[in-house]
């Protein structure tokens, strides 16, 4: 069966990555071509580019509600991510604080550094996370020692969508005197934030979730906190990030964020809308979960488990559909292990294995999500057809786990 046009593809997953908007593009365009010189050059070429580079950091941090200072450019999310935990890590550990708070269900960016940190001694706490994918101000307090020198919890789970009380845990973090790091990577762009109002000390973005370039993102640190470096060599960055700005990405990332908080309340109540829809309609389906808190999710985000099938033949058979949609987060797509973020919500391995994520855009319209509903039932009916788990679960031979 083909899409709705006959031809064209629908694309949802775009937690994965979304498309470049046309104002990215044209933005980056004379960067490629008339404003191509090396910021750190004297000559008029390259103060051309240097002043690019100055506006774009003012714009970037007049978004998040911070100075220019405080924004320092990288390659990404998973380096911001990795800046940011290795320098408050640094911080403390000359303090005598070698203890970290976190969440069992961060992305890998996260989880992965902190697991090197673990192996030079320093202990990690990772929460529980409660069936809705959310922590609550209380753990964070409960969690905190002395000894603590950084908590990071992610503003927007990547697979799930559940939205944490981001401004709560940070108001706990500063009454104790503790850097407060946030993944904000599938949130910047979609939800309204505030670094100062949300008492946020670090936050880590990446432009490819909001219709920028891929390969550039931004990590804020309020001021005062010392970065380590992770690359060497050069000046950039005040010293804190070596190797040539990549002005092009730069500028793209900043015309697209700009763009997403101007159009941000409008695409919210759209998505929103689409998103309620292919809940409703996913529901439906017999013997499926809704993945992450109802109320409290990104508005563009749906994730379900279908009990009896396997995510990757439902992938495949959607592909074929003209559906591009994943079963969790594109970093690990290669893995044959089921999700640490199912896991963390307390699925169990046969269910978090028949997971979908299916994450929109404001391009999407109803006429698709009504495809995708369609789509979907046919493609579980499908599967569960062949399945001999399937066939043990109706007859009763095994219990259902998803009543």
């Amino acid at each position: 069966m083909n899409s709705p046009d006959g031809c064209k593809r629908i694309y949802v997953d775009n937690a994965a990555t979304t498309k470049m908007s046309k104002t990215a593009i044209n933005a980056m365009l004379p960067y490629l071509d008339g404003i191509y010189g090396n910021p750190s050059s004297l000559h008029t070429e390259g103060q051309r580019a240097s002043e690019a580079l100055v506006s774009a950091r003012e714009r970037i941090a007049k978004c998040l509600g911070c100075t220019a200072r405080e924004i320092t450019f990288t390659s990404g999310g998973s380096e911001a991510d990795n800046q940011a935990i290795v320098s408050a890590a640094r911080l403390g550990e000359r303090k005598g604080k070698k203890h970290i708070v976190s969440t069992a269900f961060e992305h890998h960016a996260v989880l992965h550094t902190l697991e090197k940190l673990k192996k030079e001694g320093f202990e990690i706490t990772l929460l529980d996370v409660h069936e809705n994918g959310l922590v609550t101000p209380q753990q964070v307090a409960d969690a905190i020692r002395p000894d603590t020198c950084l908590v990071t919890v992610m503003y927007a789970n990547n697979e799930i969508g559940s939205i944490q009380p981001i401004a709560e845990i940070g108001a706990v973090c500063r009454e104790k005197g503790v850097i407060f790091h946030t993944d904000a990577v599938q949130a910047v762009g979609h939800l309204h934030i505030d670094v100062q109002e949300q008492n946020i000390d670090m936050l880590s973005l990446s432009a490819h979730k909001f219709h920028g370039p891929k390969g550039i993102g931004v990590l804020y640190a309020k001021k005062g906190i010392l970065l380590s470096n992770l690359i060497e060599g050069g000046a950039q960055e005040r010293g804190k990030r070596a190797g040539t700005e990549n002005i092009p990405a730069i500028i793209g990332m900043t015309a697209a964020l700009e763009e997403a908080y101007e159009k941000l309340d409008r695409n919210t109540e759209k998505l929103t809308v689409l998103r309620d829809k292919l809940i409703s309609g996913l529901s439906e389906i017999p013997h499926s979960i809704l993945n992450g808190d109802a109320k409290h999710r990104l508005p563009g985000n749906v994730n379900f488990c279908f009990e009896g099938i396997e995510g990757e033949s439902l992938l495949l058979l959607l592909d074929d559909k003209g559906i591009c949609a994943s079963s969790g987060s594109a970093c690990t797509s290669g893995s044959l292990d089921p999700s640490h973020v199912l896991l963390a919500i307390g699925r169990v391995h046969d269910i978090a294995h028949g997971s979908l994520r299916l994450s929109l855009s404001e391009e999407n319209t109803e006429e698709e999500i009504e495809y995708v509903i369609k789509s979907v039932k046919e493609v579980v009916e499908y599967l569960r057809g062949i399945s001999p788990i399937w066939r043990d679960l109706v007859s009763g031979k095994k219990e259902f786990m998803i009543k």
